[in-house]
């Protein structure tokens, strides 16, 4: 084993990717025990953090971790020491914390445990499927050859860049039609995206928004191969996600001013509130 992480991992150059990656992983599992057991309201737990009557995210805890990992990492020369590897374990626990509640990010609103909810562990899931194939030395399509200065001549070196950027923008398209795991797939994988790209998109994706009208040929046989094919992946995905991460069953108040409004009903006046007082410490 100490071979094997000496030859694949110190020697390639790979130390800090492998700490990041190590932490990352950690630092998801370790905060996902712990929401958990605080919704289980544990009695030996700490529980949230909580000063002042203030709850504060574990998100804010993620980006001092990142800044102080990412910070350390430009200040550190040694590429292949020990500090490197500390910083980039660093950063990595701080992502793991940050993207534990991408959801909260992307809604502005605290839905960790709604539905909506899994957009946070699906981004970390992706975080994880990305490191771990760079750490295996899999790089995007075209990496090697385009890194390779001169090599083949100018006329393979501009057909190689044609075709990386065609697979790219095919990973892009699968990426809009909501195929999520296919368009990553298809960053290292030639023609993958290309074929998710030509496919029908997912309902409910942007794309299928912009070009598949309600009620369209398009969107029926969309709504059908969804139902058919990509359903059935989903719940497998949904119940493996939920062995870890918890289930996702909180159902909320929609936000205020989303709601229908009636034109016959003027809004109500705003009530002035009070400054606020500072009270006694408990």
């Amino acid at each position: 084993m100490a071979d094997w992480f000496t030859d694949h991992v110190i020697a390639t150059g790979r130390l800090p990717l492998f700490s990041f990656f190590i932490a990352f992983v950690a630092g998801f599992l370790l905060i996902r025990v712990s929401v958990r057991l605080i919704r289980a309201e544990v009695r030996w737990w700490p529980g949230n953090v909580t000063p002042g009557g203030l709850h504060i995210h574990h998100v804010v805890f993620g980006v001092a971790f990142m800044l102080l990992g990412g910070v350390a990492g430009l200040l550190i020369t040694d590429r292949e020491g020990i500090p490197i590897a500390v910083a980039a374990a660093l950063f990595g626990f701080g992502a793991a914390l940050v993207l534990d509640e991408f959801a909260l990010i992307l809604h502005l609103r605290d839905v960790y445990w709604t539905e909506q909810g899994r957009t946070s562990v699906d981004a970390v899931f992706v975080a994880i499927a990305l490191t771990g194939l760079l750490l295996t030395g899999i790089r995007p399509f075209g990496w090697s050859e385009l890194s390779a200065a001169g090599a083949g001549g100018e006329a393979v070196r501009l057909g190689l860049v044609l075709l990386a950027l065609v697979n790219l923008a095919g990973s892009v398209v699968s990426l809009l039609k909501g195929k999520i795991w296919t368009g990553i797939a298809g960053v290292f994988v030639p023609a993958i995206s290309i074929v998710a790209a030509l496919r029908l998109a997912v309902p409910g994706s942007p794309w299928a928004r912009w070009r598949y009208p309600e009620g369209s040929r398009r969107h029926q046989a969309a709504v059908r191969r969804d139902q058919r094919l990509r359903r059935p992946l989903i719940q497998a995905k949904i119940r493996f996600q939920e062995l870890i991460a918890g289930r996702h069953d909180l159902v909320l108040d929609p936000p205020p001013g989303l709601g229908p409004i009636d034109p016959g009903v003027r809004p109500a006046e705003p009530v002035p509130v009070a400054p606020a007082t500072r009270g006694p410490r408990p």
